[in-house]
Formats: C-alpha cells, sequence, structure tokens
C-alpha cells in the first residue's frame, strides 16, 4: 500500500490458517483482500484482479508473485504491481505476523471535510 494514510491493524488469523504458497480471502470492511503465505514471507493484495475480475486467493503463489486463476495474469505480492501485462495494479497491503498471529495494516475510513459524523 502507497501514500500516507493512517492504518488500522486487523488481526487477520492465525499462522497456521494458511498453508505455505496459498492463499485466503479476509474481508474487511467490506472488502476482500487476499492474504498469501510465499516462501519469501506474508503478502496481502486487494483479492480482485484488475484483468477480469478473477479472485487472486485462488492463485498460483511463487517466491514473489501469484497468478490469477482465470487468464494467468501476475502481480508481484509485495506491490500489487503488474507483471508482464497492461492491467492495473491492485492495491497492497503492509502484513506483520507476530507471536503466531498475522496482522494486516488497512486504511482507516474518514469521512470527508464537511460530512456529517
Amino acid at each position: 500500500m502507497r501514500g500516507s494514510a493512517e492504518l488500522e491493524e486487523i488481526q487477520a488469523c492465525a499462522v497456521e490458517d494458511v498453508p505455505l504458497q496459498e492463499g485466503r480471502v479476509i474481508t474487511v470492511h467490506g472488502r476482500p483482500i487476499a492474504l498469501f503465505r510465499a516462501p519469501s514471507g506474508w503478502f496481502a493484495l486487494d483479492n480482485t484482479c484488475t484483468h477480469q475480475g478473477g479472485p487472486l486467493a485462488d492463485g498460483i503463489v511463487s517466491q514473489d508473485s501469484v497468478a490469477c486463476p482465470l487468464h494467468e495474469r501476475r502481480f508481484e505480492l509485495s506491490t500489487g504491481q503488474p507483471i508482464e501485462h497492461d492491467c492495473g495494479a491492485v492495491a497492497s497491503y503492509p502484513v506483520e505476523v507476530r507471536d503466531g498471529a498475522v496482522f494486516l495494516g488497512v486504511p482507516v475510513a474518514r469521512p470527508a471535510a464537511g460530512d456529517a459524523a
């Protein structure tokens, strides 16, 4: 995830809930997020492929990328950037593992200036 948005920390799951080289979907504030456990670490991306909306959590996970199961569009796990295709990037989120639990940083929704609280 890029920018300086304020983040909310969410406990996503336990480490053992996601097998190595697989992904799982968690829903945070109504948004499906794909959480991946790759040989190179833990990563989180929006679950929806920017090509045709495929579920990235069901994709093939490698050391540093995931391939969408529908049309094999690949994305970098660390940044969400497309690999060798011109579809847009998917949002990425910071992930941290502590004491056997996986935590995810997601942007905090703030009302726009002038909106009623």
